[in-house]
């Protein structure tokens, strides 16, 4: 079990210790930390509070989080898309409402349980057993391009790319609004949203720098269906970036505030592009996903 020990700072004076809990350690959801006060788990000053306990300054919290028992994960013979495959890595196209590995709630059905059939045990080991071969995700309503490797050579090849800003990613989406220069460059850093722990925001304060590159390629009546190029890799980057200008992406149910009069699942946002280094050749490998076929008709539908 590992140990947990905080000492509060004038910053986080008075807020709830649940509340501050979840600042503190932003991959322990709220309800879970809650829990642990409920059980006697939390300690200030060695002493058991209560969840309504509001902390004060040179308070010292400390906990140990118990050790997670990971469920098993079975191979599932789910039909891939598979854009490139190689012994050492693969590129699969994602469809929509697929999630990439399995997480609470979604522990079959996921890219990882396809995987496992697929490549059987040829997956890397780096990210564990609820993540094998994993390197990078996208949203389970992302559709697109995945690179997944086999090895932990690949792995921490690909791994070091992606930290580089190496690897090319260049998605397609429809936004809300018309955009009407041709290119822009959205530099705004990106952190947890300051009161909804499960989004993302534009957070001058505690953000990483997060960079997205915006080309129009056709402008319609009320709409613009665009390219966007990452130069950095953060949770919902382009979706929390559009947001950030006015201009969401249509039929985003939880950055865009506007009622999609579409009938969609998600964000249209797909994948497209996805160039990297080959782990052992050195070779440029670049992979083109096409568009999925709910995109490609509402394309039309907005042509016409």
């Amino acid at each position: 079990m590992d140990l947990f020990r905080f000492e509060i700072t004038e910053e986080m004076e008075d807020e709830r210790i649940d509340k501050c809990l979840t600042m503190l350690i932003d991959s322990l959801s709220r309800s879970f930390i809650q829990k642990l006060i409920k059980d006697d788990k939390v300690k200030v000053n060695g002493a058991s509070v209560k969840g309504s306990y509001h902390v004060k300054t040179d308070d010292i919290i400390e906990f140990f989080l118990p050790e997670a028992v990971e469920p098993d994960i079975e191979p599932e013979n789910i039909p891939l898309d598979i854009l490139y495959e190689d012994k050492d890595v693969i590129v699969v196209n994602k469809p929509k409402g697929m999630v990439v590995h399995p997480a609470a709630g979604h522990y079959s059905g996921t890219l990882v349980n396809a995987l496992m059939f697929h490549c059987g045990k040829e997956l890397s080991g780096i990210n564990g057993c609820m993540r094998p071969g994993i390197v990078h995700r996208i949203d389970m309503n992302t559709t697109g391009s995945v690179i997944v490797c086999k090895n932990d050579r690949a792995h921490n090849c690909i791994a070091e790319q992606l930290k580089e800003h190496s690897v090319i990613r260049r998605y397609h989406a429809i936004c809300y609004g018309v955009l009407n220069d041709e290119e822009y460059v959205i530099d705004k850093p990106i952190g947890r949203h300051p009161t909804e722990r499960k989004k993302m925001a534009v957070n001058e304060k505690n953000g990483k720098r997060a960079v997205t590159h915006i080309k129009v390629l056709k402008r319609f009546r009320e709409y613009t269906y665009i390219e966007c190029a990452l130069e950095t890799g953060r949770t919902h980057q382009i979706r929390v970036h559009m947001a950030s200008i006015g201009h969401p992406l249509l039929g985003d149910d939880v950055y865009s505030g506007i009622k999609c009069p579409f009938k969609l699942q998600g964000q249209t946002l797909h994948a497209k592009t996805l160039g990297f280094r080959h782990p052992v050749t050195g070779e440029y490998i670049e992979t083109d996903a096409p568009l999925p076929e709910y995109f490609q008709h509402l394309l039309k539908i907005l042509e016409s």
